[in-house]
């Protein structure tokens, strides 16, 4: 056995073991900080220290061990570094890193150690828990049964998630990922999910849209922010995706559902190469340490649905990613591609064009949140995706054609309502009654003779119809089964007269 294979095995069971190693009986030892620079310390005389340990300077910063050398330790810092020097005493605290948990956090705004960033009181939280905790163990998971809605219906349709699936979102800059998630998140105003928003790295001008978008469309009472931002310590940034999945794995284990967005993990890995290569790791493709598809798998296993005996709760993962120029193949892409359960994939000509969201559905997949789908919603999709994918490759081969079939023409059309339905606006999420009666007027050919607007006129007037008319129609979308025939046909003829309705 080689070296490297060797200590490969024995740091992820290191880090188990710190994790779970008791605090009690610890003896303070002391270092001397030798040299400090760009976030990351060099601490001399703390032979008892840990990896993960959280360790303490004289004036109350704190970091903690990322690397354990012979003679010295390199320590991430979790504060500002301006009152930190050479020769500072730094304390061995014997604590392994860990964030707060508890109701308490629910409506806040904090750091990824609970320090409020809202302006609010202090958290209580009921609990601290490591941010490194092991993922479920094989024989407690659940099969993944229960859907997740979006309240997007390209993706409830097309793409739907589970309840403790992990489905990346990727895509070019400023092409939607987070107003996905977003949206997501607002959507489960009406559901029984608990939501962990952890912004990584990003701008504090964006985390703020995304805060006040939760605030005014969604139920921040059940919403926890966990905000790292881009002028935030390295260390703070690199532990805010765990710290996340830890406060969401407190709801999880008490047998309630929970749902985590990281925005985003190429802006994490940025971070973890950061910290490597200061801290002097051997760097490899793309100068990234050969540890950085462990991190984000050692991350992302830990989104789960529980057995019945784990209580039945469930973490389901949101992670964003981005790309340049689309590509797909890149190093990180391709390691969260290949970790996750299926990815959605967001086109920049999509969004220039403004079909939005802009979901490639040619290269966007879940492989696992299908089994979720209700019957009714099975029903009504039928083989959408492969009409709109061949309306899409037969729009680009008519394009500058001048005389087609009649039959090509009613494709043609068909495939402009398909892409009509499948626009949304942002912050409007859709209930299963609402997609699922848009879905059957598009099957039933009631869409054909009208133009795309009238997609848009109906889902203007869809609500108040089922809070009326239509109360059987949501009715029997909320039970789960295939729609009878003879009610489809009721509601079709009840709701073309609102195609042309104003909205």
């Amino acid at each position: 056995m080689t070296l490297s294979e060797a200590l490969g095995g024995w740091l992820p069971q290191a880090r188990q073991r710190a994790a779970a190693a008791p605090l009690g009986g610890h003896t303070e030892t002391y270092g001397r900080v030798e040299s400090i620079a760009d976030g990351v310390a060099i601490v001399s005389g703390l032979p008892q220290a840990r990896l993960d340990e959280r360790l303490s300077f004289d004036g109350g910063a704190s970091g903690y061990v990322l690397n354990l050398e012979v003679d010295h330790l390199a320590c991430v810092l979790l504060d500002g570094a301006e009152s930190l020097g050479a020769g500072l005493r730094v304390r061995g605290t014997g604590e392994i890193i860990r964030a707060p948990v508890g109701d308490s956090l629910l409506g806040r705004v904090i750091d990824p150690l609970g320090r409020p960033l809202d302006g609010g009181a202090p958290i209580e939280p009921a609990d601290w828990l490591p941010v490194e905790r092991p993922a479920p163990a094989i024989f407690e998971r659940d099969l993944v049964t229960q859907v997740a809605h979006t309240g997007i219906v390209a993706i409830d349709s097309l793409f739907a998630l589970g309840r403790g699936q992990r489905e990346l979102i990727i895509g070019d800059a400023a092409t939607g990922k987070t107003a996905i998630a977003t949206d997501t998140i607002i959507n489960q105003k009406h559901s029984d999910m608990i939501c962990v928003y952890v912004a990584v790295g990003q701008t504090s001008a964006s985390t703020a849209r995304v805060i006040e978008a939760i605030r005014a469309h969604g139920a921040p009472q059940r919403c926890i922010i966990v905000a790292a931002a881009a002028s935030s310590a390295p260390g703070l940034q690199w532990i805010a995706p765990f710290a996340g999945f830890t406060m969401a794995e407190y709801f999880r284990d008490r047998g309630a559902h929970a749902l985590v967005v990281i925005d985003d993990l190429s802006k994490h890995a940025a971070t973890h190469r950061e910290l490597a290569l200061l801290t002097r790791q051997p760097p490899g493709r793309e100068a990234y340490p050969g540890d950085v598809f462990y991190v984000h798998a050692r991350l992302l296993e830990r989104a789960a649905k529980l057995s019945p005996e784990r209580g039945g709760g469930s973490l389901t993962a949101l992670p964003i990613a981005e790309t340049q120029a689309g590509n797909l193949s890149a190093y990180i892409p391709t390691n969260l591609i290949s970790i996750t359960d299926g990815q959605i994939v967001l086109d920049r000509k999509l969004f220039d064009a403004n079909h939005k969201p802009a979901i490639d559905t040619g290269l966007s997949v879940s492989r696992i949140g299908g089994k979720t789908q209700s019957a009714a919603m099975r029903q009504a999709v039928g083989s959408l995706r492969l009409d709109y994918a061949q309306f899409l490759e037969l729009e680009m081969f008519t394009r500058f054609g001048t005389t087609l079939e009649p039959r090509v023409q009613a494709r043609l059309a068909r495939g402009r309502r398909i892409r009509a339905l499948l626009t949304q606006p942002q912050y409007a999420p859709q209930t299963p009654a609402v997609q699922l009666a848009q879905l059957h007027l598009l099957h039933s050919g009631a869409f054909d003779a009208l133009p795309p607007e009238a997609v848009a006129r109906l889902r203007a007037r869809l609500p108040d119809w089922l809070a009326g008319a239509g109360q059987g129609f949501a009715d029997a979308v909320a039970a789960g089964d295939a729609l009878p025939e003879a009610l489809l046909k009721q509601c079709i003829e009840a709701l073309k007269p609102l195609l042309g309705a104003a909205p």
